[in-house]
């Protein structure tokens, strides 16, 4: 079983973080969906909902750098 701790940071902690951390958060958040999928089509995960939750971070995130690079 997979263990990570990508729900536990909140959204005003994101919006704090530079350019460089939201892209280093961004790209491990994408490694761990990756994980995530892979596991899940090997064998179901007890909580597919987890797959949900990192997409929409993932977003969140994008959508955040987005926001301050128009800045």
């Amino acid at each position: 079983i997979l263990k990570h701790n990508w729900i536990i940071m909140k959204q005003t902690e994101i919006v704090k973080l530079s350019k460089e951390d939201l892209q280093d958060k961004l790209m491990e958040y994408q490694k761990q969906l990756e994980e995530l999928k892979m596991t899940h089509a090997i064998s179901p995960l007890e909580n597919p909902l987890q797959i949900k939750v990192l997409r929409r971070r993932i977003a969140k995130m994008k959508t955040i750098i987005n926001q301050k690079k128009e800045d």
